[in-house]
């Protein structure tokens, strides 16, 4: 009987969890209440566990606090879409509960599961019964409540899993819009696919199926990208150059190699290349010197060049903080248009995104870490990027980030028109924030199930006009359901803008707009070409 889990053990649990969650996120992603193309809770909650696979990988050590750190550490940076954040939060309470321990028992486990439902709760503004929280919720009392009469994980788990599946099964009676579209909550079930395939490694059993791994090289180790921040951490100082000509006659082939691993003792960025004719000689080294001896063992020396990389760093940092600004702007896009116009509002940086693939809380991190601005507001534009967003302040440095909750588009671009520099952070946010509840927003897509919602019978490829919150416009014609959708929003706004996807060619949008125009004579009519995928129109209503 298996009393207490190990490291080595904890570090299978999580490989076979994350492995489960990968081969069913295609089941999960179907469990989307909403009928359109973008049920990706799937998907973002097994892209959030391969990030804490991939730290896991990378580990020497099978210590409980190795391993409960790489865990947590590799779902915060990798948390994508708001279902991967919560699994985040759930795995940060989990382990801080159990870093300290040599060994876990089941009253250990319940106490970590707790601990993580209540970090999960607690990262979330308005928590929403009938989710996922429900069921983390719900496994970790179960868990406490059990654990004085299991002392063993093999009859402990299959409980928790029972109660788990009862939690899941009881989400639609809690959340109406689940029981509406006839599914349970996805984010709960694959929370349930974490706890099953812990499970199945505590009993040996093995994950069959077709499952992604992250590849592990030396280079994961290193820094992601070049980051301007780094500059002052330079560990050899002096990038040495120089060739080796008019070898000596007693210099051989084995001589050169031997240069070579001499100099890679030295520092690093090494190169040796030549033959008996002559050699090029490149090293970054703290020791310039001893380098330059080694070489006229070899030979005679020409064209040398030493230049002292940490004088280049201090300009170029001096120029850096001489150029940070205030305040900067990063924007998530979809489609090539999109981002354009976002630069063309003078947003700093855009990264790519949306709801076919959520960004993580690191890609939004390392992006605002490239803004030379003290303070940089975000534009999520999509409500399930939001969370991911907000978890990024939390692995910044020297930045701060401030969000603002767009949830699509039209509203990003809103808020990067309010933006003022003269103006103080505070009054920026303020203005950002208005500026979004001005806009009328509409999106047009197409169905992905048959289902009945919003008072429509819907059928899978179905044209639906949609607002924020629901379905307004339902039909088997783009154009006409696009009309539709505006007379449903319209309220007297002045301007109408269309942004067209990739999915819409410029001359049938340029024939929608004639046609909108003479509806409403009295308004002006707009078409830019956005390039987003899943949805034919963006539409804003000003």
């Amino acid at each position: 009987m298996q009393k207490t889990i190990n490291g080595a053990m904890l570090r299978s649990m999580i490989l076979t969890a994350a492995k489960l969650l990968e081969i069913n996120k295609a089941k999960i992603d179907s469990l989307n209440v909403f009928p359109v193309p973008d049920g990706d809770t799937g998907t973002n909650m097994s892209l959030t566990m391969q990030s804490a696979v991939k730290e896991v990988l990378k580990l020497q050590s099978n210590k409980i606090a190795d391993v409960t750190e790489a865990i947590s550490k590799g779902a915060l940076r990798g948390a994508r879409g708001n279902s991967g954040v919560i699994i985040s939060q759930v795995l940060r309470g989990f382990c801080n509960h159990l870093k300290k321990a040599t060994e876990i028992d089941t009253k250990l486990f319940a106490q970590a599961l707790l601990a993580g439902a209540e970090v999960a709760y607690g990262a979330v503004s308005k928590p929403k019964e009938g989710t996922i929280l429900t069921v983390a919720r719900m496994v970790a009392e179960h868990a406490e409540k059990i654990r004085s009469k299991h002392k063993d994980f093999e009859t402990f788990f299959p409980e928790i899993i029972a109660k788990g599946d009862e939690a899941v099964n009881l989400t639609p009676t809690l959340l109406p819009v689940l029981k509406k579209a006839g599914v349970v909550d996805a984010g709960g079930k694959g929370l349930m696919c974490l706890y099953e395939g812990m499970y199945k490694a505590l009993m040996g059993e093995a994950v069959t199926g077709d499952a992604l791994v992250p590849e592990i090289n030396a280079q994961d180790t290193l820094m992601e990208h070049a980051d301007i921040m780094s500059l002052g951490s330079i560990e050899f100082a002096y990038c040495t150059e120089f060739f080796i000509i008019n070898l000596h006659k007693k210099t051989t082939i084995a001589d050169i190699e031997r240069l070579r691993e001499t100099l890679m003792t030295l520092g690093d960025s090494v190169i040796v290349i030549g033959d008996l004719e002559m050699v090029k000689v490149h090293v970054h080294t703290n020791q310039p010197g001893k380098a330059l001896s080694k070489a006229l063992e070899l030979g005679e020396l020409d064209k040398l060049k030493i230049e002292n990389m940490l004088e280049q760093n201090r300009a170029l940092m001096k120029k850096y903080e001489e150029e940070k600004k205030p305040m900067g702007m990063l924007a998530v896009s979809a489609g090539s248009g999109i981002t354009g116009i976002f630069k063309d509002l003078m947003v700093d940086a855009v990264i790519e995104g949306g709801q076919s693939m959520n960004p993580s809380a690191s890609d939004i991190a390392d992006a605002v870490q490239r803004i030379n601005a003290e303070n940089v507001f975000v534009f999520p534009n999509n409500k399930n990027i939001i969370l991911a967003a907000e978890q990024a302040k939390s692995l910044v440095e020297n930045r701060r980030i401030h969000v603002i909750p767009t949830k699509n588009i039209p509203q990003g671009f809103s808020a990067a028109l309010a933006f003022n520099p003269e103006l103080s952070i505070n009054e920026n946010k303020a203005n950002m924030i208005h500026a979004i509840d001005t806009v009328t927003v509409g999106q047009v897509t197409y169905a992905v199930r048959n289902t009945k919602m919003d008072g429509f019978d819907l059928k899978v490829n179905d044209i639906m006009g949609l607002d924020n919150k629901k379905i307004l416009s339902v039909g088997k014609d783009i154009a006409l359901v696009t009309l539709d959708l505006i007379g449903k929003l319209r309220s007297g706004e002045e301007i109408i803008t269309l942004y067209y996807g990739n999915d819409v060619k410029e001359d049938e949008a340029a024939a929608l707009q004639g046609i909108i125009q003479d509806k409403y004579p009295d308004c002006d009519v707009e078409i830019h070409y956005g390039g987003q995928p899943i949805y034919y129109y963006y539409i804003s209503l000003e």
